[in-house]
């Protein structure tokens, strides 16, 4: 539940132009809401610490939430940022997902020479392995966009910059969006992030660039060109003379209205907005397995160019972590946010391997369900009792169940990624009644609305009944009331023994079996598709061992505390081929199927390589 609404600005908001070129510039039917939404605030939920790595005082945060609930979090806290990056979905209509790899079975893993089984189906993508679904409505994705951005500058401090990651198919709209919320004469430049990777069409020019909008809150903002300098000697001379000085250094020289400027070689000037950097290869070590990851050296050139050591750095669509790992390789503060569970799985452990501080949040805004807000949409779909003919009713509704007396029944689910839609109250109960009811192209005489919040469901229903128009009935339901017992903890069996032979003596853990009903029938899916769609009948289904290990990603040992936030004593990951990290470190062993630690754990916590993670208190 909602614990209150912190205001997006410092002084009441009515009376001020919201939205006002917005609206001359594009007419939307739900503007209004909006105008609503931010009349009311930003809505604040409880937030849990679940974990800390390292010192618990560093000011770091990894959060796992959406923008707007995270932005509530931060200024109810008084915390200001001083530079915020944002890759957020570009609106693309593509759906991005994870590719799941099987581990190796730690008892043949040393003999198998074959280091890669890839699940690549895409009845497992549209699942498991779905990270986010990049498909909007334009008119629906600028009023979220517009939300998002009137949150983040509502924490940011007054010397701040914001640099928004965009592309063509949605940019030049939310140009307007900015230059109507930070100001047209706060508007800096606009960067053109060029890259050669990908394919070439032969009918039409190659797209290889993003933009990249940077805007200041004031007047006043950071800027160290020194930081981001480009030696001139690394630059194209055209028509340049080289030349050796008085001094025997070597220059360039060109002539410009009759007059001689020398550059040399070490001399630095502040790159232009133009940026050739390149796009991650697949190969590049650099890459952590997130489908939209950005190369660390374009963030470098942001986080060093508009903020100083010791400043709040911020991405409220960290995705892959890279902001993070940025800032803290160069001495700024992080806070990482974003919705989905594989990207704050990600973001930590690609932390943990830079020795980085920080706490992880979860902000519980009902978001959480699932691994991520798509995921738990997905599975939504198949938990409704009844639901069906999904396509037959306008976009508003989900779709329908039949009733033998009151015919179709269209059901209301609230869109997990849209923090305007997850709480029911009185500005989304009023759309209902006046607009999708009334577009519904078939006599109902009820309909049912889920809710994953809700403001006070007395209050709601009061509404509904004085509401003059309304003659159907509306029945209210709970979502997390079909949701809540879903999840099921995997099953592990493990055996704790005591090695005497050091003079600290070490405790071991083998795991033994594990078994995941998630990831099972997820390769059972994968397996009977595949068999069905091989024409040669050459495939080779995926069979896992009697023990299961080969589902393990994942193992933390907390030898601190039995409940409450957790310490990572002891860990070890397991990379796509078998190879292990422990403690953040990179080694070329193979996972064994055994996990060490010098204190005695009292609880452990393992992951699945679909990124499920279940806790299991020790005995």
């Amino acid at each position: 539940m909602v614990i209150k609404y912190v205001p997006y600005f410092p002084d009441p908001i009515e009376g001020q132009a919201i939205l006002q070129n917005f609206n001359r510039t594009l007419k939307y039917k739900e503007s209004g809401d909006i105008r609503k939404n931010l009349v009311r605030g930003m809505p604040l939920y409880e937030v849990e610490n679940i974990e800390s790595v390292g010192r618990s005082d560093s000011g770091n945060m990894v959060i796992r939430g959406e923008c707007v609930s995270t932005c509530a979090y931060l200024k109810n806290k008084g915390i200001e940022v001083d530079l915020v990056y944002i890759d957020p979905p570009f609106a693309s209509g593509a759906d991005y997902a994870k590719t799941i790899y099987v581990r190796r079975n730690p008892r043949v893993a040393e003999v198998i020479s074959k280091v890669k089984q890839e699940l690549d189906d895409d009845e497992i993508k549209s699942f498991e392995e779905k990270m986010y679904g990049d498909v909007w409505d334009k008119e629906k994705y600028l009023n979220w966009m517009y939300e998002n951005l009137i949150a983040i500058r509502s924490i940011m401090g007054e010397t701040a910059s914001i640099y928004v990651h965009i592309d063509w198919h949605i940019g030049h709209y939310v140009k307007i969006l900015m230059d109507e919320i930070f100001g047209e004469s706060n508007f800096i430049n606009e960067i053109i992030w060029h890259y050669q990777s990908g394919g070439r069409p032969e009918d039409n020019y190659a797209k290889k660039h993003d933009t990249i909008y940077w805007y200041s809150k004031s007047s006043k903002y950071t800027f160290n060109s020194k930081d981001v300098g480009e030696l001139r000697g690394d630059r194209k001379r055209n028509n340049m003379k080289r030349s050796i000085d008085e001094n025997g250094k070597s220059y360039y020289s060109i002539m410009s209205n009759g007059k001689e400027y020398r550059y040399h070689d070490d001399e630095k000037i502040t790159p232009d907005d133009v940026w050739d950097i390149s796009h991650l290869q697949q190969q590049d070590p650099e890459r952590v397995g997130y489908v939209t990851q950005k190369p660390e050296k374009l963030l470098e050139r942001i986080i060093c160019g508009s903020s100083n050591r010791g400043d709040i750095i911020a991405d409220f669509f960290g995705g892959s972590g890279a902001t993070a790992s940025v800032a803290s390789k160069n001495n700024r503060h992080f806070i990482h946010c974003d919705v989905g569970m594989n990207s704050i799985q990600i973001t930590r452990d690609r932390l943990i391997e830079i020795e980085a501080n920080f706490n992880i949040y979860e902000i519980k805004d009902g978001v959480n369900l699932y691994r991520n807000p798509i995921q738990t949409m997905d599975k939504i779909k198949s938990l409704i009792p009844g639901l069906i003919n999904e396509d037959s009713v306008n976009e508003f509704w989900e779709g329908y169940f039949i009733d033998t007396k009151l015919g179709k029944v269209p059901i209301y689910v609230p869109n997990l990624m849209d923090s305007s839609s997850r709480i029911l109250d009185e500005v989304l109960m009023s759309r209902i009644l006046h607009y999708a009811i009334p577009e519904l192209e078939f006599d109902v005489k009820k309909v049912v609305v889920y809710y994953i919040d809700i403001t006070n469901k007395e209050e709601i229903e009061k509404f509904i009944k004085n509401d003059e128009s309304n003659i159907i009935e509306i029945e209210l339901r709970d979502l997390k009331d079909i949701l809540d017992d879903v999840t099921i903890d995997d099953y592990v069996e493990y055996l704790i023994e005591v090695d005497k032979k050091k003079l600290i003596p070490d405790y071991l853990i083998s795991i033994n079996i594990f078994n995941s009903d998630r990831v099972q029938k997820k390769i059972d899916s994968f397996n009977l598709r595949s068999s069905q769609n091989n024409k040669k009948n050459d495939f080779k289904p995926i069979v896992l061992s009697e023990s299961g290990l080969e589902m393990i990603e994942m193992i933390s040992l907390d030898c601190t505390s039995l409940d409450g936030i957790w310490h990572s004593d002891s860990e070890i990951k397991i990379d796509n081929i078998g190879y292990t990290t422990f403690n953040g470190k990179a080694t070329k062993k193979f996972w064994d199927g055994k996990i060490t630690s010098e204190i005695r754990p009292l609880r452990m916590k393992i992951r699945n390589i679909c990124g499920d993670e279940s806790i299991i208190r020790l005995e």
